[in-house]
């Protein structure tokens, strides 16, 4: 069985913001949207709350329109607003229950080249089993298998399952196989909660379980933890943190009730010897496959952009009986930007430009005897 995850960085649409050519240029407008959103949530507006939201609805661009370059405000019922001739913005509502409606990131298409480049990466893997993070939904994700893979030349997967998450930019985590790889029982745990109140998880923990020919059954947990770029630096780390303590609490729920075979696998944000990694990489009994003797990183240590130490955060973790019969493994750049001065790797030549990558991360794939 080959098992395989990939960060595809969203199909076919992206939001605009994410869709810059630098994580900084992007950061303050989601930063400012998730205020703006946390604020419209509550359930009273007090008179301070009401400065702040004219002040980020001004940032965002929407003092004279409900549409701004990145960001809309649907208002479907109700008065939360007014803007009056003389200009600026009146705050009218009391709280969420006076108005009906959301704030959303607007989305643009992704660019066809790296969209082609993303399938060409899947179609390549040759997957039995491929984990996906950053899909944008399930009915996104059955068509980019169903109508592009095919396109390009490639086979289909007969098994596409994806549960929306608690990111509001389309960025969820999925589970596609092959035809004698079924699906069986999904769980999701988007309603786990912090003693906050808060989610744990900014995406879901959902874990699917896939009968392999043989009549083995694996267990396969997706994930994509609280990245750095996108809030303070303490708050994040004791968010991915959380999310790590909450893994390795599942994995040991399952483990203690028989579970043999389980994968951990996805987008962790952060390296190996960081701290908030440690309950999930210290404090269990999962084996990272950039460990098996039989894995072979391509001469590169990360996972993410020019693949340095610092950019290893992509993992594939394994619990003893599956890391015992991994047979073989490795690190699939080709549909990564190679770098220029020199080129790092050999990449696809529809990738001529940074912008043409399928991906900035690289998938991780193992043979596993199972």
């Amino acid at each position: 069985m080959k098992l395989a995850v990939y960060n595809v960085e969203n199909l076919f649409d992206r939001a605009k913001a994410m869709n810059l050519d630098s994580w900084e240029e992007g950061r303050p407008v989601l930063e400012k949207f998730a205020a703006l959103n946390g604020l419209l949530g509550q359930i009273h507006y007090a008179p301070a709350d009401k400065v702040r939201m004219v002040e980020l609805l001004r940032d965002l661009g929407l003092e004279k329109s409900d549409t701004g370059p990145f960001v809309i405000l649907r208002r479907n019922r109700g008065g939360l607003l007014r803007r009056p001739q003389a200009g600026g913005i009146v705050i009218e509502a009391e709280g969420r229950a006076d108005w009906v409606g959301s704030l959303e990131l607007r989305d643009e298409p992704v660019n066809e080249h790296a969209m082609r480049n993303t399938a060409r990466v899947m179609m390549d893997l040759q997957a039995d089993v491929l984990g996906v993070v950053e899909a944008e939904s399930r009915p996104v994700l059955a068509a980019f298998n169903s109508e592009i893979l095919p396109a390009l030349g490639g086979t289909p997967f007969r098994h596409v399952m994806l549960i929306d998450g608690n990111d509001e930019r389309g960025i969820d985590v999925g589970l596609m196989s092959g035809e004698d790889y079924p699906i069986g029982a999904m769980r999701s745990r988007v309603d786990d909660r912090l003693p906050s109140g808060q989610p744990v998880f900014s995406r879901d923990c959902p874990q699917f379980e896939v009968t392999t020919p043989g009549g083995e059954t694996l267990l396969v947990l997706v994930n994509h933890l609280k990245s750095k770029g996108y809030g303070g630096t303490a708050a994040s780390n004791a968010k991915r943190k959380a999310q790590a303590e909450r893994i390795a609490a599942i994995y040991h729920e399952l483990t203690d009730h028989g579970a043999a075979h389980v994968a951990v696998i996805g987008d962790f944000n952060d390296t190996p010897t960081s701290a908030p990694l440690a309950p999930l990489l210290e404090d269990t009994d999962l084996q990272d496959i950039f460990a098996h003797p039989a894995f072979d990183d391509g001469g590169y240590p990360g996972t993410y952009g020019l693949c340095n130490a610092a950019n290893k955060i992509d993992y594939m973790l394994l619990s003893p009986s599956l890391f015992d019969r991994v047979r073989s493994g490795g690190v699939f750049r080709t549909g990564m930007w190679p770098g220029s001065r020199p080129k790092r790797w050999e990449a696809y030549p529809e990738v001529g430009r940074k912008a043409d990558a399928g991906s900035d991360h690289a998938a991780l794939w193992a043979e596993i005897d199972l």
